[in-house]
């Protein structure tokens, strides 16, 4: 009995015993925690995010969509499944109790009644526990980058439909204006017409004209509406559902920073990079587990035996051992390991010589959308705007016919569209550059966390 008492102790002891990976562990269980919405996703899609407010600014939609997409939740829970894994890979086996009869011996007279019961716990080499306890953290830190993969692709794809949405109402603003414009001019035509100095056709191409904004104007509300409903599908609203307008002007970006502290930046915070960075953790702790299955576990057993009659040799205590003679199967595992490595790493480098062409292939786009811009706002648009109060003004003293008027109405209209699209084009290589660098696009407020990958322990590898 005592060295029952002494096997029970050891056994308590070595599953009870706290590792260097606890805290690693807990600090991952609370960055979940952190992860979670303020408030569980709504099951009624009617819910209103923005009630109240009266235009839809870019940080509280990214905001309403990271709090309400259901996709972003379904992997933070998957995030925790893995997390849940630790626990389980470290902990030993339960303890066997084993109990045996000699039926023989019951109610003989010769021989006490012979009984044996033993206690056993299996003991895996030591290090093995360690290793797939660091296998697990590794991949629960990997789904924790996955889930900050999914919050940055989805507040970037939130921030273009904003984009996408803004310019919908800007296109609606200028056609509206060019159909009062062009209002004017029909009522200038009709007036030269009926005092005979202008053909009968001049009206007739305004009314041609204004019938084209018409049906333009069905088809941008359209495609408003379209974009309306993809944001209420980010939001998990029911499609048709209302929202607050856009604001009247898209709010100032900062120049963005040098290319090499984009590159550093993109290095150090992308999710996906980082998530490739755990899964080598992983890889590699799987390649030092498959190196110690050529060494053998081990059976701790202490029994009580009344079987021998002798007292002194009824307390037992033994060891049982696998013997690790399956080479070529030990093998197998390891060349497996070591290929799954070799993949993981062929992948990290493969995704960082992708991240530094995204950020250079973001930041030549976005050099290139704000040269554009510059371009349009000072020297194509002041033009056509001149050409406009030229050609109406030759039009209205009978210097020039109607036409001239019309077609420069129309390069006004399309200067003033290109403008519109320029402007949002900066905005979203912007969004592009911010996703290629791991960042989450944020409002002029600066009220949106800057890294999609928050404040997660362990970092990249």
């Amino acid at each position: 009995m005592p060295a029952l008492r002494a096997l029970v102790l050891c056994a308590s002891l070595l599953a009870s015993c706290a590792t260097s990976q606890t805290s690693r562990h807990d600090a991952l269980a609370a960055a979940w925690l952190r992860a979670a919405p303020a408030a569980p996703v709504p099951a009624d899609a009617d819910v209103d995010p923005f009630a109240g407010r009266a235009v839809l600014e870019r940080g509280a939609l990214v905001d309403a969509v990271l709090a309400r997409n259901p996709t972003i939740e379904s992997a933070r829970w998957a995030w925790r499944a893995a997390l849940a894994r630790h626990p389980q890979e470290t902990s030993l086996e339960d303890p066997m109790l084993e109990y045996d009869l000699a039926p023989a011996s019951i109610g003989s007279s010769s021989v006490d009644t012979g009984q044996r019961v033993a206690l056993s716990q299996a003991l895996p080499f030591p290090a093995k526990r360690a290793l797939r306890g660091e296998i697990a953290l590794a991949e629960a830190e990997a789904a924790a980058r996955d889930h900050a993969a999914v919050r940055l692709r989805l507040a970037t794809l939130a921030s273009l439909l904003f984009d996408a949405y803004y310019l919908s109402a800007r296109q609606l603003a200028v056609n509206d204006a060019h159909r009062l414009l062009l209002a004017e001019l029909r009522e200038i035509a009709v007036a030269r017409y009926e005092a005979g100095s202008a053909a009968q056709q001049d009206p007739l191409e305004a009314e041609l004209e204004e019938a084209d904004l018409l049906h333009r104007d069905v088809m941008l509300r359209a495609n408003q509406r379209i974009t309306a409903a993809q944001l209420n599908a980010l939001l998990h609203r029911e499609p048709a559902l209302p929202l607050p307008p856009p604001p009247a002007a898209l709010e100032p970006r900062a120049a963005p920073e040098p290319r090499e502290a984009l590159v550093a930046r993109a290095r150090a915070e992308r999710p996906d990079l980082l998530a490739a960075a755990a899964r080598i953790e992983a890889r590699e702790a799987a390649v030092a587990l498959a190196r110690r299955e050529y060494l053998p576990d081990f059976r701790l057993i202490g029994a009580y035996d009344t079987i021998w009659q002798e007292n002194d040799l009824q307390p037992m205590v033994g060891v049982e051992l696998n013997v690790p003679l399956r080479l070529a199967r030990r093998k197998a595992a390891l060349d497996e390991a070591k290929a799954a490595l070799e993949e993981a790493r062929s992948s990290r480098a493969a995704l960082d010589t992708e991240a530094r062409f995204a950020v250079e292939r973001a930041l030549e786009r976005l050099h290139e959308a704000q040269h554009g811009l510059e371009i349009i706002r000072d020297r194509l648009l002041p033009a056509a705007r001149d050409r406009v109060t030229s050609a109406r003004a030759a039009f209205e003293t009978g210097q020039s016919d109607f036409s001239t008027v019309i077609d420069a109405e129309r390069r006004l209209r399309d200067a003033e569209l290109v403008h519109e699209e320029a402007a949002v084009d900066v905005s979203r290589r912007h969004a592009e550059l911010a996703r290629a660098t791991g960042a989450l696009p944020s409002s002029a407020t600066g009220a949106l966390p800057s890294s999609a990958t928050g404040a997660l322990p362990g970092g990249s590898r």
